[in-house]
């Protein structure tokens, strides 16, 4: 079962925590100011209200209450009502729909209740303004809050892209790069601290593999000699089966050996081709008939290409050899401009191969697996790199693959070789795939 996942940016992230904090504070406040203005409002409207009663009560005992106030009113609260004929003045607010009533009430001689009401209109209309101003306060605060936001998550989220193209071109090889200057910038933050990190993680793996490289290099040099002398000594031997066994698998170590040289140099990056103008069909046509006649070629259209004969050859020739061990006849190499495809109709290329690229002593998997120590595309991905070119991998659709039921119908390596030359710095152009 496949988890959904939500991609989204820092940006985008940090622009919502801000708007989310801000929204709550906003809110909070809003409530606090609110209920503190209409508590306020309220208990001077009350003291208001109990002035004006009580000063009615003082002038107009008596004789007729003016200002709207009534003696004994049927509608005054019971609540109220009690308090004021237990002798006690007192103020009363009554919820409605219309607003709020403010009441106050005072007790007069011989059980009379004398009483003032007002509705609360105006301090509700001041309320509904105020709260109008803070919704339009929070509105600001949370849109200019997102514009901080995105300003600032925009910064950390270039700042983390360039580190990681940084990465990226690090890890397609160019020891060259250096993500903290890629980052850049005058403020020191943990962007900082990352691009550090990465670039001593690049250094150290650089040197290992330096390391390794010189030290497999070391090896297969110091193997040279006695594999040589033993494949002298073998065929020394007098014919027979044992002789012939002996000299097989010296001849095989000695190209073992042969091979993990070449790894090595082409590691190095200090291999440079040596260029000449070639018609590239014909080239590809006359060393495919000495290296493998059975082969068809097919030349869609021919192009004169400056490149390395040798190295050439030594790519068509692995990709000839990997075809005829590991997949079935009849082999294609099919060259159109500059392009040359060479395809089996074997069980295809292992999907490991197909995602990662040649991998050194990995010959594949089962249904692709033979004698051999897995060298051969490495080398041939390795030469066309010197030649400035490119090297890609895919398997041909079988019958019923594209519903799961059926199996590959061949692998294809096509060799797409450069517009122009490698510098003689050894750098290569880019090279655009059509599609």
């Amino acid at each position: 079962m496949r988890r959904f996942t939500l991609r989204t940016g820092i940006r985008w992230k940090i622009t919502l925590a801000i708007a989310a904090v801000g929204a709550l504070t906003a809110l909070a406040l809003s409530l606090v100011v609110h209920s503190a203005a209409r508590v306020s409002m309220l208990e001077s409207a009350r003291e208001a209200e109990l002035e004006r009663v009580q000063f009615i009560a003082r002038t107009d005992a008596g004789r007729k209450p003016i200002w709207g106030a009534k003696l004994n009113d049927p509608d005054l609260p019971a609540e109220l009502r009690e308090k004021a004929r237990s002798g006690r003045r007192g103020t009363y607010v009554q919820e409605s729909r219309k607003g709020p009533v403010v009441w106050a009430a005072v007790p007069l001689g011989n059980g009379q209740v004398l009483s003032l009401s007002h509705r609360f209109q105006e301090s509700a209309n001041m309320v509904r303004d105020l709260d109008r101003a803070l919704v339009v306060g929070s509105l600001a605060v949370v849109i200019g809050g997102s514009a901080l936001g995105v300003l600032i998550g925009g910064q950390i989220s270039s700042r983390l892209r360039k580190a990681a193209a940084a990465a990226q071109r690090v890890a397609h090889g160019d020891p060259d790069v250096r993500v903290r200057d890629a980052v850049g910038g005058v403020v020191r933050d943990e962007t900082d601290d990352l691009a550090r990190a990465v670039d001593a993680m690049a250094d150290a793996l650089q040197q290992r593999l330096e390391a390794e490289r010189r030290v497999t290099a070391d090896i297969a040099h110091e193997l040279r000699t006695p594999v040589t002398g033993l494949l002298t000594a073998a065929e020394l031997l007098p014919p027979g089966r044992p002789t012939e066994l002996v000299l097989d698998r010296a001849r095989a170590m000695r190209a073992l050996v042969e091979d993990v040289l070449e790894v090595a140099r082409l590691d190095s990056a200090s291999e440079r081709a040596e260029l000449q103008d070639v018609a590239l069909g014909e080239f590809v046509s006359r060393r495919v008939s000495t290296l493998m006649p059975e082969a068809s070629v097919r030349v869609v259209a021919d192009e004169i290409v400056s490149t390395d004969p040798r190295r050439l050859e030594r790519i068509l020739g692995n990709l000839l050899a990997n075809a005829a061990r590991y997949g079935r006849p009849p082999i294609q190499v099919d060259i159109e401009g500059r392009v040359v495809r060479v395809r089996d109709h074997g069980p295809g290329f292992p999907e490991a191969l197909l995602l990662e690229g040649p991998s050194r002593f990995r010959t594949g998997s089962t249904d692709r697996a033979g004698v051999g120590h897995g060298l051969g595309l490495t080398i041939a991905e390795g030469q066309a790199r010197v030649l400035g070119a490119r090297l890609t991998f895919r398997n041909v659709a079988g019958p019923g693959e594209a519903t799961g039921e059926g199996a590959a119908a061949g692998a294809v390596a096509v060799l797409w070789l450069p517009e122009h030359a490698p510098t003689a710095t050894g750098s290569f152009p880019i090279i655009q795939l059509p599609g």
